[in-house]
């Protein structure tokens, strides 16, 4: 019987996805002169240690507050969110300064809010690290291996004002990684920059990530920086909605090959967002027919959406397709 009521209790239970970065169900909502805005309307998240992932979405679609949550610098309303470990919905404020500082490093959008005015880059990323304790001894040598492997070695001794907009991203990659966090936050890091100059930005990004072992999310809207990471996860209306899985595949010829494979994603609750240009073309409207078959299921639009888009077809000297 004991171990009947164990089991039971067991099963009751959600298993929570394995994962550095955990968001399940996830909510924030704001009140803005007296009207409630549900900016995260039951997100869910998972990213694997070591992972470099981007996530995109429009203006509005509530990246920006799941950055702003992940990083520390907000406390959602409901759900679930852990960041190595850490419990963000009951994190004190002390543990919140902790974690900021340890845990997770962030770069913003512009470049004038990741690094101070009056000091070098080598400055720049030792100071965190008097924040953590690291001993004066160690902090310039550390400094300079991370410009270095960043390839802004040569811009060390030198102020933001002299930097290029790409050489200040990069230090501020630095500078977010001076204190060896578990994971590293980017805002549009490459908003504000050329494609060439993005480019290098993001191989600064990957080499973090590769040789420092970091994890690392980068919130855009912009589609072809995501293509230069491993997964793509897209929100929309404060839920994730899709991911795009890529990998590299190596062919009979011996040609490696970069495959992309789109995915709706499938929340606790079975719920899933159909892509717009989907429902666009189908005519696909408030409900649909669903079949289950040996393999798949099956969505179908009802006879009225079936109507609407044989209108459609007939308006526009289509006529039916097969």
């Amino acid at each position: 019987m004991e171990e009947l009521r164990r089991r039971a209790a067991a099963t009751a239970v959600p298993q929570r996805e394995a994962g550095l970065v955990v968001c399940e169900n996830l909510v924030r909502i704001y009140q803005t002169e007296g009207v409630e805005v549900q900016a995260l309307q039951g997100l869910d998240l998972a990213v694997a240690q070591g992972e470099m992932i981007a996530v995109i979405g429009a203006s509005g679609s509530g990246k920006s507050t799941l950055l702003g949550i992940l990083s520390g610098q907000d406390v959602p309303s409901a759900g679930a969110a852990e960041v190595a470990g850490h419990d963000l919905l009951s994190m004190k404020r002390r543990e919140r300064l902790s974690y900021r500082r340890r845990t997770v490093g962030f770069v913003w959008q512009q470049t004038s809010r990741n690094l101070l005015p009056y000091l070098s880059a080598a400055e720049n990323v030792m100071l965190p690290m008097t924040y953590a304790g690291i001993k004066r001894s160690r902090r310039r040598g550390r400094a300079e291996e991370l410009l270095d492997l960043l390839s802004v070695g040569h811009c060390r001794d030198r102020t933001p004002d002299t930097l290029s907009g790409g050489e200040q991203q990069r230090v501020a990659i630095a500078v977010a990684n001076a204190n060896d966090p578990r994971v590293l936050f980017a805002d549009e890091p490459t908003g504000q920059l050329d494609t060439a100059t993005s480019d290098e930005v993001f191989a600064a990004l990957r080499r973090a990530n590769e040789d420092l072992g970091v994890t690392v999310v980068v919130v855009t809207h912009d589609a072809l920086v995501s293509e230069q990471v491993q997964r793509t996860v897209g929100i929309r209306d404060g839920r994730t909605s899709t991911e795009v899985v890529r990998r590299v595949a190596t062919g009979e010829d011996g040609v490696e090959v970069l495959s992309a494979e789109e995915y709706a994603v499938l929340d606790g609750s079975g719920r899933l967002q159909l892509p717009g240009e989907f429902t666009e073309r189908l005519h696909l409207r408030k409900r649909v027919r669903l079949v289950l078959e040996s393999d798949h299921v099956g969505v179908w639009p009802d006879e009225a959406a079936r109507r609407a888009r044989s209108a459609a077809q007939d308006a526009a000297g289509g006529g039916p397709e097969h």
